[in-house]
Formats: C-alpha cells, sequence, structure tokens
C-alpha cells in the first residue's frame, strides 16, 4: 500500500484527504492511502519519514520553507522559488517540489485583463514565493504589504490601491474556522477594475472577497488552485524521475 499525506500545522479543515479519498475511488486506485500529519513543529517530520511505504507527501501553512532543510533535493523550479510543497520520495531520496506555482498560474491566466499589470502581494509566507514566481513569469509588478516589511498594510493608500488592479491574498486570514478575519486593506477603494484571487478556500467567499465584491471587484478563491496543485503532485509521485 503506497502511503501519502499533507504536513502542515492545524490543518483538520484540509480538503486534500477527502479530495484524495474520492479520487481514489473514482478512479478505483486500491494500492493508495493518504493522511492527514498534523504537526507541532517542523522537527516531527523526521517520524513521518519513518512511515513504511511513504511515497508522497503535501506541504501546506506553515512549512513551505522550513521543510527545505529536510530534504535530499529540490527541482529547478521549487530551488527558484525557495518553498515546497510536494515531496517525492524515492529509493529513500526526499525530492521537493512546488506546485503551487503550476496551480495559480493556470487558474488566473485566463481571468487577467490588460490592466491587470501591478499587483498587490498580501503576505510574505512560503505560498507567496510560488505567487511571486508567476508573477515574474508573466511580467506582472507587484508589491508586497506585510503588517512589519517595508510596505505594511496600514500604508496602503487610496492612489495605490487604485493603481494595483491585481490583489492577491497569501494570508491565513479568513481561514475556516475564523472567517470574520481578513487582510485591513481598504476595500472602500477598490472598484471594477480589481481583481480579489484568495489563496483561502474554505470558507469558498471569504470576508477579503466579500468586502471586494460590495464594492465591484470581481473575485476568485483557491479551490481551483488546489485541485490543479494537488492532481500536479500526484502526477510527480506516479512518475519516474
Amino acid at each position: 500500500m503506497r502511503k501519502f499525506g499533507l504536513i502542515g500545522r492545524n490543518i483538520s479543515y484540509s480538503f486534500s484527504q477527502k479530495y484524495f479519498a474520492d479520487k481514489f475511488k473514482r478512479e478505483s486506485i486500491e494500492d493508495a492511502s493518504y493522511e492527514i500529519f498534523d504537526l507541532n513543529s517542523i522537527e516531527e517530520v523526521e517520524k513521518i519519514f519513518q512511515i513504511k511505504d511513504l511515497t508522497g507527501l503535501n506541504v501546506t501553512i506553515p512549512y513551505k520553507e522550513e521543510i527545505l532543510n529536510y530534504l535530499d533535493e529540490l527541482d529547478p523550479i521549487s530551488k527558484e522559488i525557495g518553498a515546497v510543497n510536494c515531496i517525492k520520495i524515492k529509493n529513500g531520496k526526499k525530492i521537493g517540489f512546488n506546485t503551487d506555482a503550476f496551480g495559480f498560474e493556470k487558474s488566473l491566466i485566463p481571468h487577467l485583463e490588460f490592466h491587470h499589470q501591478n499587483a498587490l502581494i498580501l503576505g510574505d509566507g512560503g505560498a507567496a514565493k510560488a505567487i511571486k514566481f508567476v508573477l515574474n513569469k508573466h511580467l506582472i509588478h507587484f508589491e508586497t504589504v506585510t503588517r512589519t516589511g517595508n510596505l505594511k498594510f496600514k500604508d496602503l493608500t487610496k492612489e495605490m490601491v487604485k493603481d494595483h488592479y491585481l490583489i492577491i491574498n497569501c494570508t491565513p486570514l479568513g481561514t475556516y474556522p475564523n472567517v470574520e478575519e481578513c487582510p485591513p486593506i481598504p476595500y472602500e477603494y477598490l472598484n471594477s477594475q480589481h481583481f480579489l484571487y484568495d489563496l483561502i478556500y474554505n470558507p469558498e467567499k471569504t470576508k477579503f472577497l466579500e468586502l471586494g465584491e460590495k464594492s465591484g471587484a470581481k473575485s476568485k478563491n483557491g479551490f481551483e488552485m488546489l485541485v490543479l496543485q494537488a492532481e500536479k503532485s500526484w502526477e510527480i509521485w506516479n512518475t519516474s524521475l
């Protein structure tokens, strides 16, 4: 029995286990299982790696960067991004990949219009690194907004918001069960030219997207990105390297 799973912290809400269980049933895959590994610290991953027949792992908040120290090799894209959300285990070797970039790119690009040339990235964790990789690839200029960095949430002006028609939430703010939380941006300056993308998929419509829509902005949650990256992970796990 090949074993797969997801490592993260406080991830009982994750859809991954059900998604793969449904996939295995739908596609009559009988030699695979998928588990959730909720770790209090990244050091606990050492025990996970010792599980017999472990073949692949997904990685989520907050370990996409910390996991790098526990891998034997990185593929070129994950090395450039500096974050991993997919691990292939073969002959004892742990190889890191980033399928977040793939999922984000495929789900975002069809929605872009000519005026989406400048973006605000909210948050600067491992997920944000994949988003930056994709925006750089498509020559979309971006600014990163955090609570403590060079550009803080409290520094966002009306002019800045109106100069950046693409806004991407890479923070966990608004994730179930804390559904009333949202990034502290001046939503009143948004308009119909804006496109808001939230990497969160649970709830389906976060406070971030809800407030954006009230100002006329178009929006998209992270569900399609999640499905795309999950299927890409499955492809990687089942491809000989």
